[in-house]
C-alpha cells in the first residue's frame, strides 16, 4: 500500500495531521531529526524515521521501503528571531535541505508534494485582508527562505513535472481536543501557550508588546487557525493534486482576526484565572493587522475552518497545557 511522508512529523504542526491522516486511513510514515520535535507526539505504530532530510541515502530508505507516494512537507527552523540573527542556518536548514530533498523525491519518482509555507512571506503588507496575490517582500531571513523555496517549486514544475501546494499558514493554534497532544516548543514565542503558561504560574506576566497600534483596543490583530483546520488543509491539498489541481499558493487561516487584548480576555475566561498583564513598548516590524483572504482556498479545496473560532482555540490549548504542565516530559 502507497504511503505519505510527513518530514517534521514529530513537531506541532505535522503530529496533529500525522493524527487527522491517520483518523481518515491514510498509511502515514515520519521523517524527522527530533532537533524540534518530540517523538512522544508520533503514535508508537506510525513508522518512524529519525533523520534529516538532506540524507539522500535515508531519504531513499524511507521511500522504497514505505511505499511513499506523496509528501507533505513540515520540517524547517522557523524562529523568526533566530532567523534576524542566523540567516545563514536558514537558508541552509530550510531552502538548501529542501531543494535537496525534493531533488531526492524526484529521482525516486515522487512528485507531489505539500509545503509549509508562512505568511510571513508577505512582510508589511499594504492590503488587509492579505490576498495571495500580494507582494512578497520578506522583513526577515525566515519568511525569505520558505519565498525562495517557494519560487524554486516553480522552476522544478516546469524542468521535471513538480506537483506542488504551498500553504502560507498565519498563526497556527490550538490542540487536539483530547488534549493528547498540544503545542511545545523551546523557546516559545506564540502567545496563545504564553498567555497559558502564565495562568499555570510558569511566567510572572504575560507581556503585551505596544498598545498604540492602530486597532479598536490599540493591540496588534492576527488571524489564528486551530491546529486541526490546518492539518485539514494540508490533507484537501494533497487529495486537489491527485484531482489534477494546478500547482500553486493558497493563504490558509480564517479571514477574521483577533487582538492581543481579546486573546487573554478569552484565555481569562476559559481558564477562571486573573492572569497577570504587564504593558512593554513595541517591537519593531509588528504589523497592526495580519488578516487572512481565504476566498482562493475555500473555493479550491473546499476548506472551512470548523474550530477555529477563538474560545475553541483557547479551550483545546488549555486542556493540553494544563494537564501536561511540563509538556512532552509529562508524557514521557
Amino acid at each position: 500500500m502507497s504511503s505519505i511522508l510527513v518530514t517534521g512529523g514529530a513537531g506541532y504542526i505535522g503530529s496533529h495531521t500525522v493524527r487527522v491522516l491517520r483518523e481518515k486511513g491514510a498509511q502515514v510514515v515520519v521523517l524527522d531529526s527530533l532537533v524540534t520535535g518530540h517523538r512522544e507526539a508520533v503514535p508508537a505504530e506510525v513508522p518512524f524515521y529519525q533523520g534529516d532530510i538532506s540524507d539522500a541515502d535515508l531519504v531513499r530508505t524511507v521511500v522504497e521501503s514505505q511505499g511513499v507516494e506523496a509528501v507533505i512537507h513540515f520540517a524547517a527552523r522557523s524562529l523568526v528571531g533566530e532567523s534576524m540573527t542566523k540567516p545563514d542556518l536558514y537558508f541552509y536548514e530550510n531552502t538548501a535541505k529542501t531543494n535537496l530533498f525534493v531533488a531526492n523525491l524526484l529521482q525516486l519518482g515522487v512528485n507531489k508534494i505539500v509545503f509549509s509555507s508562512t505568511a510571513a512571506v508577505y512582510g508589511l503588507p499594504e492590503t488587509i485582508p492579505i490576498p495571495e496575490e500580494s507582494p512578497t517582500t520578506p522583513i526577515n531571513p525566515y519568511g525569505l527562505s520558505k519565498r525562495m523555496i517557494e519560487e524554486s517549486f516553480r522552476w522544478l514544475e516546469k524542468a521535471y513535472g513538480l506537483k506542488w501546494v504551498a500553504l502560507r499558514y498565519f498563526n497556527a493554534a490550538g490542540a487536539a481536543l483530547d488534549g493528547a497532544i498540544g503545542e511545545e516548543h523551546f523557546p516559545e514565542t506564540h502567545l496563545i501557550p504564553l498567555v497559558l503558561k502564565t495562568a499555570l504560574g510558569q511566567r510572572e506576566a504575560i507581556q503585551v508588546f505596544g498598545t498604540d497600534y492602530n486597532t479598536p483596543d490599540g493591540t496588534c490583530i492576527r488571524d489564528y487557525i486551530h491546529v486541526l483546520d490546518l492539518a485539514e488543509a494540508h490533507i484537501l491539498a494533497l487529495k486537489a493534486l491527485d484531482q489534477e489541481l494546478k500547482s500553486g499558493v493558497f493563504n490558509v487561516g480564517t479571514g477574521h482576526g483577533y487582538s492581543v487584548r481579546e486573546v487573554i480576555n478569552i484565555a481569562k475566561k476559559v481558564t477562571g484565572i486573573d492572569i497577570p498583564v504587564v504593558e512593554a513598548a513595541r517591537r519593531s516590524g509588528d504589523p497592526d493587522v495580519l488578516v487572512a483572504k481565504v476566498d482562493k482556498i475555500e473555493k479550491a479545496f473546499g476548506l472551512k475552518a470548523k474550530y477555529s473560532d477563538l474560545e475553541t482555540i483557547i479551550s483545546s490549548a488549555w486542556t493540553w497545557h494544563k494537564n501536561n504542565p511540563e509538556g512532552y516530559k509529562s508524557i514521557s
